[in-house]
């Protein structure tokens, strides 16, 4: 009893002194620490950041081991506010305590908000903060590595939170604000588990998320799960991209998802698997003052994406581009504005060393490209006038990639030309080293889309033409220099090429067919087997100027000015046989129905003719000897004269000879009745032109008979010339017409053709004014075969001799007078006038020895001397008309024998007033002369 009775007050003393600690608790748990957290917690804050930190309400459950804060916000040092939170719940669990587990049951975060801001220095206002509470001091040695205590999250979670993000570090400062931000985390350990705690976080700054889920481990620090971020916009990129790409991205919204799997174990290794990238409405500029984006892209794929940091691999799938637009422009310097934006590299930086440079290289691999509908606006700013050309609907495939960029690479690529045309790709390339197998086509190219680099070398204006090419192109660059081929065909179909200022036409065809096509890149040489040109037409003009209009095709400054003659000279004798740059060879050359339109624009009035029908075929031209081509040409010139050229051809550019010969035939001369004006002064009435051209070419030698016929050619009126020959035309083209009434001379040439003052066309119309400048100032030399019968020359044919005093030709005159009547009658235009002569002494010598014989005076020796002195010295004279008589019955004399005795028409034979000026033969005959003129 005694023993029940002590036993009882321990047993009250114990309850009461349980529940004073139970009482203690409580009043610890519930009062006392909300009191002490709502104190504490400021001061804290205070001195570790230098915020301002108030709390709404404080609530703790000693018996349930749970905390609740509400009404949380806190401001910086600035007063703007950087923290707050509507709820915070803690909930332990009793148990794991008492195994030295601090298990968190529940952790809820209800609607947090935290602001973020990124100084200008790259630095967090968080960091800034604790900086400013904590001045670097003298370091302390770091403590000895302590495991982490043992904490178990079963459940936490954030609901509603808010992050704002000022960004301050770029030129422009960017807020970015995320709301919601929802994040759930489940059995997450400090300490291995041997299974792995969950985690979930979704994130929202307007319809851009972040979708973040998987598992994670802290022993060993593992994860692995999957993360999205969808519909990223293009302004929040650019702020954070623009410092580190050199163009603007103006539009686009990028969704990015991935698997991916990570451990820090001696090092992070990292692995993504099923990763994609999705692009939505891409815009992007060269720079800020390129009015509309270089660059769009309706959608942009890339599926397959595998990434290894410790096996140094990336692997792509397939990128795919949905109607992409590129702008590409090439700037006045040359640069392409793309790449001009690019940085330039630091060829200073310093190399990589250390393990960097034993590490593997890097692997990766692309599975293809896949472009569909897109668009290429090409824009080329160095011609004179700038040239743009578009692709549209342009559709690429590319097979496989990798960074080893050995394998070949198939591809295909279709696309039309805006301005007309369409353009097919189909084959395959070798990176590295470069090989390019192709078939390439083209059908319908407009080329005037090419008009500013076509004016670039010539004042051309493409007026029309389309192209069609189709041909297989090899190039390789195993070896230097970059060798290949090229086999097809090409046609160009209704080109119209004109001068750009007047618009004049100057060349076009109905088609100009090369097929096949043989081109070697290195040595460079082209063969073609047949160029067919159908129906080609060409048009030549001399304007006022005396100007060519193909004088004007070349663009100032283009011209060579010598230096190729010097380079040549230099190398000297090795130059004239080495090859070619370019060896060609044509196989034959087709024309059909072709034409040439040639206006002189220097005449008044202009001179218009036609070389048309031109048919026929070249065959066998190259620049590399031994070669021998051969030419035969037919057409019609001026609608009525037959043109034929036909010949062999050498080598071009080579000394091989090359024999060419042209005949006209039924010119009708009338048409060149401009240029007999200008260089003749006369117009023409009538006549047919024959030509006969036989020209002999080796290197820059020509050998050339021009043989010219005139048949029946009747000059017309008088035309007032500066250019006209001061000589008696009439005259000069009456002695070199035959008894047919044709004029038939040959005109042969010889000069060098590299001198700039020899022109065939020149030489040949000097030697024609020159032939007739010989026939006015030597007629009767100019009576041909006559001159050459009779054994005369042509002085002796212009003159016949009288014996002294009497109208008796001299011994021999009288065939003379007979071949000068045939030569009169062969040619009816030629007009013969005769002067009749005396020569005062010997005539009137021989008529006073006539005189006193006839008079019965004894004439001795010493009397005829007597008489003769007499005579000579005036003491005795004649009648004052017996010369006078004399030399007209001697002109008299000639006409008739002339016109009675050989038929020489009367109206060919013009008696001139007598003359008393006649010059005396060695023989002592009287010479009297003739003059020819014509009608």
């Amino acid at each position: 009893m005694a023993a029940r009775r002590s036993s009882r007050p321990v047993a009250r003393n114990l309850a009461i002194a349980v529940l004073v600690l139970i009482l203690v608790y409580a009043v610890a748990g519930f009062l006392v620490l909300p009191w002490w957290l709502q104190r504490a917690l400021p001061d804290q804050v205070r001195q570790q950041l230098g915020w301002q930190l108030e709390l709404a309400d404080v609530r703790a459950n000693p018996f349930a081991l749970t905390l609740e804060v509400a009404g949380l916000s806190a401001a910086d040092a600035d007063g703007e506010p950087v923290l707050s939170l509507q709820q915070l719940r803690v909930n332990l669990g009793f148990w794991p305590l008492l195994g030295g587990t601090v298990a968190m049951q529940e952790v809820l975060l209800r609607e947090p908000y935290l602001r973020l801001d990124v100084l200008a220095d790259g630095g967090i206002n968080l960091a800034r903060d604790w900086q400013r509470q904590h001045p670097p001091t003298e370091p302390a040695a770091e403590p000895e590595p302590t495991g982490l205590p043992r904490i178990l999250l079963e459940q936490a979670a954030i609901e509603g939170g808010e992050l704002m993000v000022r960004d301050f570090s770029q030129a422009r400062p960017e807020t970015f604000r995320i709301q919601p931000l929802d994040l759930s985390l489940q059995d997450f350990a400090t300490w291995p588990r041997g299974e792995d705690g969950n985690y979930y976080l979704l994130a929202a700054a307007g319809s851009q998320t972040l979708e973040w889920h998987g598992s994670l481990s802290l022993e060993p620090l593992y994860s692995h799960g999957r993360l999205r971020l969808a519909d990223i916009r293009s302004q929040t990129l650019a702020h954070f991209l623009s410092a580190h790409i050199p163009y603007e991205l103006r539009d686009g919204r990028v969704t990015v998802s991935t698997d991916y799997e990570w451990q820090m174990d001696g090092g992070l290794h990292l692995v993504t698997r099923n990763g994609e990238v999705s692009v939505a409405g891409l815009a992007l500029a060269v720079s800020g003052a390129q009015e509309t984006p270089g660059l769009t892209v309706a959608d942009l794929t890339l599926d397959g994406i595998e990434f290894d940091l410790a096996g140094r691999s990336l692997r792509l799938g397939t990128l795919s581009l949905s109607q992409p637009e590129l702008q590409v422009s090439r700037l006045p310097d040359g640069r392409i504005d793309w790449l001009a934006a690019l940085p330039a590299s630091d060829s200073t930086a310093p190399a990589a060393t250390g393990t960097a440079a034993d590490a593997p290289p890097f692997r990766w691999s692309l599975d293809g490209v896949q472009v569909d509908a897109g668009r290429l606006d090409w824009r080329d700013q160095m011609p004179g006038s700038e040239a743009t050309l578009a692709l549209a609907h342009l559709n690429l495939s590319l097979g496989g990639l990798d960074d080893r960029l050995e394998e070949p690479v198939p591809y295909q690529l279709d696309a039309d030309l805006t301005d007309g045309g369409r353009l097919a790709l189909r084959g395959q390339f070798t990176p590295r080293p470069f090989n390019l197998e192709t078939s390439v086509s083209g059908s319908g190219i407009e080329l005037a889309a090419f008009q500013p680099y076509l004016s670039q070398g010539a004042n051309l204006a493409i007026a029309g033409g389309t192209l069609a090419f189709d041909g297989d192109l090899d190039l390789d660059a195993q070896q230097s220099p970059l060798t290949g081929t090229f086999n097809g065909t090409a046609e160009v179909q209704a080109l119209r090429l004109t001068l750009p200022d007047g618009g004049d036409r100057l060349l076009a065809w109905q088609t100009l067919r090369l097929a096949p096509i043989e081109y070697n890149v290195h040595p460079a040489r082209l063969e073609i087997g047949r160029v067919t040109l159908v129906a080609p037409e060409a048009n030549l003009v001399r304007d006022t100027d005396g100007l060519y209009n193909v004088a004007r095709v070349p663009v100032a400054g283009e011209a060579d000015t010598g230096g190729s003659d010097r380079a040549a000279a230099d190398t000297g004798d090795a130059g004239a046989t080495a090859n070619p740059a370019l060896i060609f060879r044509i196989g034959e050359l087709q024309v059909e129905n072709g034409r040439v339109d040639y206006t002189d624009r220097t005449l008044a009035p202009a001179f218009t003719t036609t070389l048309d029908a031109l048919n026929g075929a070249v065959v066998g031209l190259s620049n590399i000897p031994p070669q021998q081509g051969q030419v035969a040409l037919t057409g019609r010139v001026g609608g009525v004269g037959e043109l034929t050229f036909n010949g062999t051809l050498g080598a071009l550019g080579s000394d091989d000879h090359t024999q060419l010969k042209l005949r006209l035939s039924d010119l009708s001369l009338p048409v060149l009745s401009p240029y007999f004006g200008r260089y003749l002064g006369y117009s023409v009435d009538s006549g047919k032109l024959d030509l006969a051209l036989d020209y002999d070419l080796a290197g820059t030698r020509i050998d050339a008979s021009n043989q010219v016929l005139m048949d029946r050619l009747e000059l017309g009126s008088a035309v007032a010339s500066d250019e006209a020959l001061k000589a008696p035309v009439k005259l000069g083209l009456a002695l070199l017409t035959d008894s047919d009434g044709v004029i038939d001379v040959n005109l042969p040439v010889s000069g060098d053709l590299s001198d700039p003052s020899f022109q065939v066309g020149q030489v040949v119309m000097r030697a024609f004014v020159n032939l007739l400048v010989k026939a006015a100032a030597s007629p009767f030399s100019m009576l041909g075969s006559i001159v050459e019968m009779t054994g005369l020359t042509g002085e002796d044919l212009g003159q016949v001799r009288f014996r002294p005093g009497s109208v008796a030709l001299a011994d021999g005159e009288a065939a003379k007078l007979a071949a000068l009547a045939e030569a009169l009658r062969e040619r009816p235009e030629l007009l013969l006038n005769v002067r009749g002569a005396v020569a005062p002494e010997a005539d009137g010598l021989a008529l006073l020895r006539e005189s006193l014989a006839v008079a019965g005076q004894p004439v001795s020796d010493a009397a005829w001397a007597q008489a003769r002195d007499a005579y000579l010295a005036g003491a005795r004279s004649l009648p004052p008309e017996a010369l006078n008589n004399l030399a007209q019955a001697r002109g008299l004399a000639i006409q008739r024998l002339l016109t009675e005795s050989h038929g020489v028409p009367a109206q060919q034979v013009f008696l001139r007033d007598p003359s008393r000026q006649a010059e005396v033969g060695p023989a002592g005959n009287v010479i009297v002369p003739f003059a020819l003129d014509a009608r």
